[in-house]
């Protein structure tokens, strides 16, 4: 059987691994966040990106996309 030192140990280490858990998550948490952000941040200049490439060659954006459209159709096709 299991002293009384023993499971106050026993509880002790377990405490502090929830401890540990509870900061690892938390940490993990944070990163995720701050990547979610970088994420939205770069997404949104891409678009800007793609809408000023689009206003100063229009024709050129209206032909990538017809060609794109038509690779499109042709490989769903089969």
């Amino acid at each position: 059987m299991a002293t009384s030192k023993e499971t106050e140990d026993l509880n002790a280490q377990i405490d502090a691994i929830r401890a540990d858990m509870q900061n690892l998550s938390s940490t993990v948490s944070s990163i995720a966040s701050k990547q979610m952000n970088r994420a939205q941040n770069k997404a949104m200049e891409t678009k800007h990106d793609a809408e000023e490439a689009i206003k100063s060659n229009p024709l050129q954006a209206v032909a990538i996309a017809a060609g794109l459209g038509f690779l499109f159709g042709v490989f769903t096709r089969r």
